[in-house]
């Protein structure tokens, strides 16, 4: 099957949501097709081009944003001045409400991968009715022990790269919160610093790929690099500002206000996040979803298999 052909947006702009941000936008496909929106990973990854070939753009209109903070939207968080503070699951949930309503969308399909599928879950159990399905991979709910697992966990299966992520940090910050304590380097006023912890947690999230390919060009740009780092451990270290009962999953919590929203889980079965068993406690937890695993895939939604089934579940809603 494979992914859509390549696609050129026929719209396109940036989105004033308050505290000096701009989003940016666009749109393909055609314009008078079924919404769905397309919700990236990170946080702080940004849309790359390759997001608007899962669904077929005869039959959908397709809507790619960057999240605040990244890839077009400004101000950038590479740039030591932006305000980190107005930056948050809340906040970013609220950006989509004004895109939908600024697009005149009722409704729309949301499509996310890996931090982009917790944020997905997310709106859709705090914004009713105006999510119509729900396509997920790298499925993630953001909560405390998932963060705990990628940050530390994964330090008994790659032992030597753990060993270096520990070393940028002050060793008094070796038993707390490593995202936290790298955020904390991250916002030094030495700018020396700051690259060096920005390089270090982009070294151990190449690392910790479980599957090829086992390098991320884009850690190679030292804005993404900085911007990503800066947001993703900004998220990391705070709960994804999810607040209280966070330790237990919030996300999950409320799985039971995901009712009446179909929804298709695709995951790698080398996916990290299996360790946990988070997909299948989600899956079990939500009776209108089904769970698509693709053996010897990782966390990736290129992955062969993977592109397939998420293209398999938008056909299947596209006429819904």
């Amino acid at each position: 099957m494979g992914l859509y052909p390549e696609t050129e947006p026929y719209d396109h702009g940036m989105l004033d949501v308050g505290d000096g941000n701009q989003v940016y936008w666009e749109t393909c496909g055609n314009p008078e097709g079924k919404p769905a929106v397309m919700l990236h990973g990170g946080p702080g990854s940004g849309c790359t081009p390759g997001f608007r070939r899962y669904c077929d753009p005869a039959a959908y209109r397709i809507v790619l944003l960057d999240q605040r903070g990244c890839g077009r939207s400004t101000p950038h968080a590479s740039a030591y001045g932006t305000d980190m503070s107005v930056n948050t699951t809340e906040h970013v949930m609220a950006d989509l409400e004004l895109l939908r309503r600024h697009l005149g969308i009722e409704r729309w399909l949301v499509w996310g991968v890996s931090w982009g599928s917790a944020l997905a879950l997310r709106y859709a159990e705090t914004h009713p009715g105006v999510v119509s399905e729900l396509v997920l991979t790298g499925v993630a709910t953001a909560s405390t022990p998932e963060v705990t697992l990628l940050t530390r966990g994964l330090g008994k299966i790659f032992p030597e790269a753990f060993e270096r992520f520990l070393a940028e940090l002050p060793e008094g910050d070796h038993d707390g919160n490593l995202a936290a304590a790298y955020s904390r380097l991250i916002e030094s006023p030495d700018p020396a610093v700051r690259e060096r912890a920005a390089r270090a947690w982009t070294d151990w999230e190449t690392a910790t790929i479980p599957a090829p390919p086992r390098s991320v060009e884009r850690f190679e740009d030292p804005v993404f690099r900085m911007g990503f780092a800066r947001t993703v451990t900004h998220y990391f270290g705070n709960d994804h500002f999810l607040g209280e009962g966070n330790d237990d999953g919030v996300v999950l919590r409320d799985a039971h206000l995901l009712k009446g929203v179909p929804g298709t889980l695709v995951q790698g079965s080398l996916d990290f996040g299996n360790l946990l068993g988070i997909v299948w406690r989600l899956h079990r937890a939500w009776p209108d979803s089904e769970l698509v695993v693709v053996e010897d895939a990782g966390h990736n939604a290129g992955a062969p298999g993977v592109a397939d089934a998420l293209v398999a579940a938008t056909d299947r809603y596209a006429g819904r």
